[in-house]
């Protein structure tokens, strides 16, 4: 398998930075009230591309992209692609100030968990009805939408399955992976009981993201974070409470545990300390770095286990183009071609980054592959939160609140109770 780096920590959930660089202020609107609709750019022209796009774009990708975009000068003569690496520890700021400058590029690389700050700051403009979307994941496509509009295109798509030691799992009796939330709570079970295991499954007890991994259940028990129209919280509800419960009962059954050393998933299940985890597909090249070839053939993975559903993560980047681009009509021939099954295939093979289209996933190279087809069933089946404008400040909460419950047993109900409460006070910013 394509080996998936370390990087991957830096980009789910768009970009899950540290809290100071994330802090997202309540700014209203500047150029679009919430109440006028953007109107989409007519349809992309069939002509060629032409003149210069410029292009930001983040990390690794960055630095790829170029290798990427000489295919599309290729088909289209008259144009040149300008690509320019930003680090992702620098990128928010300086698409804020570029926002304020009005000194943006054509288009851009952009977080999924930025959406809806820069759609409220006027900064992006609506996709084009020439763009078929049609083709990509429903989760992915939804983080492109603010506020009923849609902005951009999703470009790479991550998820969250669960990872186990197939031989120690074999140990312990289990022979096909768990499909529904009893059949988890056994299995890690019978990972201590055994197969010899500190932990059964190592969950993440609060801190700094964790909600990325306590949500999914809460969406598998039927709960959502906003109302429809995303203007109120409604994370105090029954379903979310559901949710909570079966998280905190890992840790009160003492088949997770709360003094784990941060930061040594890997180390932990190549030992056999910690045989499982919820993660993403970055995991199993660090797996196999550390634990070598020998580990990399003992990796599993499972969908996450069904309640009203099986419902994960999703996270990411999208691509965009800002209103205030001087070459839009290119640049948006440019996202067309970056959507295509085929570009998509062939930007896998470069980046490693997993497709945002569907029908990229039957290209050989991941679909004969023996990981990587249960991250596209599940992707059929995963979420992000809505894109609203302080969705970071909600999620620093939740992760607060989280941890109380893991560590101090503060109650399901009180802790969903909390996190409302706080959410509630920080607002939707819409």
């Amino acid at each position: 398998m394509t080996t998936l780096t370390t990087r991957r920590r830096l980009v789910i959930g768009g970009a899950a930075l540290t809290a100071t660089a994330l802090a997202l202020t309540g700014c209203g609107r500047s150029a679009d009230s919430p109440d006028s609709a953007p109107k989409a750019t007519s349809s992309v022209g069939g002509d060629p591309a032409t003149g210069n796009i410029t292009i930001w774009a983040m990390g690794t990708e960055g630095e790829n992209l170029p290798k990427l975009t000489k295919e599309f000068e290729q088909a289209n003569p008259g144009v040149k692609v300008t690509v320019t690496p930003i680090p992702w520890d620098a990128a928010h700021n300086k698409f804020t100030t570029a926002i304020t400058a009005q000194s943006l590029p054509d288009a851009a690389m952009v977080g999924t968990t930025w959406m809806g700050e820069f759609a409220d700051l006027g900064a992006l403009d609506p996709t084009p009805t020439g763009i078929d979307t049609s083709g990509f994941f429903p989760g992915a496509l939804d983080t492109t939408k603010v506020g009923g509009t849609s902005y951009g295109v999703p470009w790479y798509v991550e998820t969250r399955v669960v990872f186990y030691r197939k031989d120690l799992a074999a140990k312990a009796g289990i022979t096909t992976p768990p499909t529904d939330w009893d059949g988890l709570k056994s299995m890690a079970k019978a990972m201590q009981d055994k197969a010899g295991a500190k932990y059964g499954i190592n969950l993440q007890p609060g801190g700094t993201g964790s909600w990325q991994t306590v949500m999914p259940f809460a969406w598998s028990a039927g709960a959502s974070i906003t109302s429809d129209d995303d203007k109120q919280f409604t994370l105090d509800t029954p379903e979310v409470q559901e949710g909570l419960k079966y998280y905190q009962s890992f840790f009160t059954d003492k088949v997770a545990g709360t003094d784990l050393p941060p930061n040594q998933t890997e180390a932990q299940f190549v030992s056999g300390q910690v045989p499982m985890f919820i993660s993403g597909p970055w995991m199993v090249g660090s797996i196999a770095k550390l634990g070598g070839e020998k580990m990399k053939q003992n990796i599993g993975v499972f969908q996450l286990p069904k309640n009203k559903s099986a419902t994960s993560f999703v996270g990411g980047s999208n691509f965009v183009v800002f209103k205030g681009g001087k070459n839009k009509d290119s640049a948006w021939k440019l996202v067309k071609w970056l959507s295509d099954a085929k570009t998509q295939a062939s930007w896998f093979k470069l980046s490693t980054d997993l497709p945002a289209v569907k029908a990229a996933w039957d290209d050989p190279s991941i679909a004969s592959d023996p990981l990587l087809p249960v991250f596209g069933k599940q992707l059929d089946d995963a979420k992000a939160p809505p894109a609203i404008v302080n969705w970071e400040q909600v999620a620093t909460a939740f992760d607060t609140e989280v941890e109380k419950m893991a560590k101090s047993g503060q109650s399901p109900a009180d802790t969903a109770k909390a996190i409302q409460t706080k959410a509630s006070s920080i607002g939707t910013g819409s």
